[in-house]
């Protein structure tokens, strides 16, 4: 697979940051920007191969059965199941279900598409954040520059329970970012410096 992610990017052009950061390889959440389009998947399975780690993902307990199951486990999915223990008992929130999932393994790199969606988005979703913060691990930031053609990782973020500060570091991290479809990206305007309303940004 690494030989054949090789040679997938350097038939597209693509070129991959050589410094990942030592978290990648411990427990993290990884979010990667911007995400545009379907091309953005494969480019980052790529490099993540070339670099030698499985980043996994959260599924629904109830799609993990047959038949998609087993092809779902393959490329790293795995499964989060939110019903009570017990009869009575509250039902757990996602982000707590998802970040159960730090306990139970000695490595994981999670990978959470923070964006939520290839169209424009000016609100990003922020349970990614709240999943680091309850399962204590860093937030690593993963990029794809279309500009550049290079992918790789940057920051990493170590959140500190200060959601507009630490938000406004990731933020200024993916702002300069070229996505392939760049009318289709934009960081969260809540947490950008400063911050920029809707009514503003839609004036621009």
């Amino acid at each position: 697979m690494k030989l054949l992610s090789k040679t997938y990017l350097k038939l597209t052009g693509w070129k991959v940051d050589p410094n990942p950061p030592k978290e990648l390889h411990d427990k993290c959440v990884m979010i990667c920007a911007p995400h545009t389009s379907n091309w953005d998947f494969p480019i980052t399975l790529a490099i993540m191969n070339i670099i030698g780690i499985k980043a996994r993902y959260a599924i629904k307990k109830e799609l993990m059965g047959f038949p998609f199951g087993p092809l779902f486990r393959s490329v790293g999915g795995m499964a989060i199941n939110r019903k009570p223990k017990k009869e009575g008992e509250k039902r757990e929130s996602t982000v707590q279900a998802i970040a159960n999932l730090f306990s139970k393994e000695d490595k994981l790199c999670l990978m959470i598409a923070a964006e939520g969606t290839r169209s424009l988005r000016t609100e990003w979703k922020t349970g990614f954040y709240y999943i680091a913060l309850q399962a204590d691990v860093p937030i690593c930031l993963g990029y794809l520059d279309y500009k550049t053609k290079t992918g790789g990782f940057g920051k990493v973020v170590y959140p500190t329970g200060d959601l507009q500060a630490d938000m406004a570091v990731i933020m200024d991290f993916f702002k300069d970012k070229t996505a392939k479809k760049p009318a289709n990206f934009s960081v969260d305007l809540r947490f950008s410096t400063p911050p920029i309303s809707k009514t503003a940004s839609d004036k621009n």
